[in-house]
């Protein structure tokens, strides 16, 4: 057994917390011991939420275990029942509690309560949390789901997969909500996000299903596809180009032209930008749940010209997925579980900028590289106060600014560095705008400048390399170099002298 510290995914219990905890009107009985209890902070404090999850725990102890545990969950349920009268019951063991073999299903169903109980058996030890919230959305929309009673609107929809504890769900949805809305597509039901059990009856009110998370979503919408003939979106409308397949996609769904305004999305114009060129080639590495991972290495090679260097994921259902996703970018994908090997993989890539986790944004902290979080596992900071989506042409606006500030930063400390001794930016001067500052002094230890003029070249290599500098500082660099070449009687500037002198005066 394989000892972890950190871990991409809870177990499949907290997936059907987090369903639990998305929904209204349902409530959740998990047979567990004192110590599984922990799953309540990741609501309440990294989620922020105002409210406690609607789980009640049976809460064993080790004294209880030479009684009857089967009678503590039924007395958990009954209570459960009595105190907050949801519209369903959903009921499960965690991973400990599984052990002990129970039938919190069976068991439920025993005591008779007067609404719908749902029982979910989810093996802890072969499956994790993603998969724990798709088999418990697929095992609630299979108990209420009916067929229309009329035939419904063509252009009427649900959107399926987001859940509590999403990785930007909440603003995903309103944005997704508005551009349907915007395209004159009624959305029916939301779900699980913000659904109660009577919504789910509901479902096949709609003509077809967008799916914005497969990893949830997926399976109940190959459900709904068999039962009830719905439809489902395949594109994932996360950047400029999957959100106009995505329109295009809905359009054809439900019979309406495919026109959006796009007028406030700022990527494409910063694409076209002579901005956008300083990072073009960028290399980046890309790790997270299958469906931002993939969305992430489209948005940066096709929008922001980045290279991707290395693409992986932890979902290990959507594995195929990635794998193919990768081989057009020539790589082979990194499917694992195991942080430290995710490590590894960034190291050996070389990479510059990092788009992953939480975990990746420790690693690339460690490595000194710039991160941003396109995924789940988060920090409490990934769930901002502001609106905030990843997906549409405002979540497009939100990869602008969260992908492109920290390489953009790191350009500005170079230039910094670049420009520490020029007589407008070195650290005494004074600003511009005040007139000239004092020189500083020139630093001990500089060689002195032959008497004699030197004969300079820069060979074909070394000038290839300046020209790859930004242009605005280029002329600067030239003039660097030939002054360190000079003080060392240097007369053929080769690629390592320009990298010999962009250390010397980064001083």
């Amino acid at each position: 057994m394989q000892l972890s510290f950190w871990t991409y995914e809870g177990p499949p219990h907290v997936g059907a917390m987090r369903v639990a905890t998305g929904m209204t009107g349902l409530h959740y009985v998990l047979h567990a011991p004192q110590g599984d209890t922990y799953a309540d902070l990741l609501f309440t404090m990294i989620e922020r939420d105002n409210k406690r999850p609607p789980v009640t725990y049976t809460t064993f102890q080790a004294r209880d275990l030479g009684a009857d545990t089967a009678d503590l969950f039924k007395e958990a349920a009954r209570d459960a029942y009595e105190r907050f009268r949801p519209e369903a019951l959903l009921v499960g063991a965690s991973c400990t509690a599984e052990l002990l073999q129970d039938d919190p299903g069976g068991l439920a169903k025993a005591i008779n309560l007067p609404i719908p109980v749902v029982g979910v058996e989810l093996p802890a030890y072969q499956k994790k949390e993603n998969w724990g919230a798709a088999e418990t959305f697929y095992q609630l929309v299979r108990a209420f789901a009916r067929p229309a009673t009329t035939p419904p609107e063509r252009a009427s929809c649900n959107i399926l997969g987001p859940t509590a504890l999403g990785f930007r769900h909440r603003d995903d949805v309103r944005e997704i909500v508005g551009l349907l809305e915007g395209m004159g597509v009624r959305v029916n039901v939301v779900a699980p996000l913000g659904a109660a059990p009577s919504d789910l009856m509901r479902l096949g009110d709609a003509h077809f299903n967008v799916v914005l998370y497969p990893e949830i979503g997926g399976v109940a919408a190959s459900f709904l596809k068999r039962t009830l003939k719905q439809d489902a979106t395949k594109t994932v409308p996360i950047g400029v180009g999957a959100t106009r397949e995505f329109i295009a996609e809905v359009a054809a769904l439900a019979g309406l032209e495919a026109s959006v305004a796009t007028e406030a999305c700022r990527l494409p114009w910063y694409s076209r930008s002579v901005d956008s060129t300083y990072l073009t080639g960028k290399r980046v590495f890309i790790f997270g749940d299958a469906t931002h991972a993939v969305a992430a290495a489209r948005v940066a090679t096709k929008e922001l010209g980045f290279a991707v260097v290395g693409l992986g994921t932890y979902s290990r259902e959507q594995a195929r997925d990635v794998r193919d996703a990768a081989a057009l970018y020539g790589l082979e994908a990194l499917i694992t579980d195991d942080y430290l090997e995710v490590e590894a993989a960034i190291e050996a890539a070389a990479c510059e900028l990092v788009l992953g986790t939480q975990m990746e944004r420790n690693i690339a902290k460690r490595l000194g590289l710039p991160c941003a979080v396109i995924s789940a596992p988060v920090h409490v900071q990934d769930f901002p106060a502001r609106y905030s989506p990843q997906m549409g042409f405002e979540g497009a606006n939100v990869i602008f600014d969260t992908w492109v500030h920290p390489l953009m930063m790191g350009l500005e400390e170079h230039l910094l560095a670049m420009f520490r001794e020029d007589r407008e930016f070195n650290d005494t001067a004074k600003p511009s705008h005040l007139g000239g500052g004092k020189l500083p002094e020139k630093p001990a230890g500089d060689v002195a400048v032959l008497d004699a003029p030197l004969l300079q070249v820069w060979t074909a290599e070394g000038e290839a390399e300046l020209k790859k500098i930004p242009f605005f500082v280029r002329g600067k660099a030239r003039r660097n170099t030939e002054k360190f070449a000079a003080q060392r009687g240097i007369a053929n500037i080769t690629v390592e002298t320009l990298y010999d002198a962009k250390a010397h005066f980064a001083r």
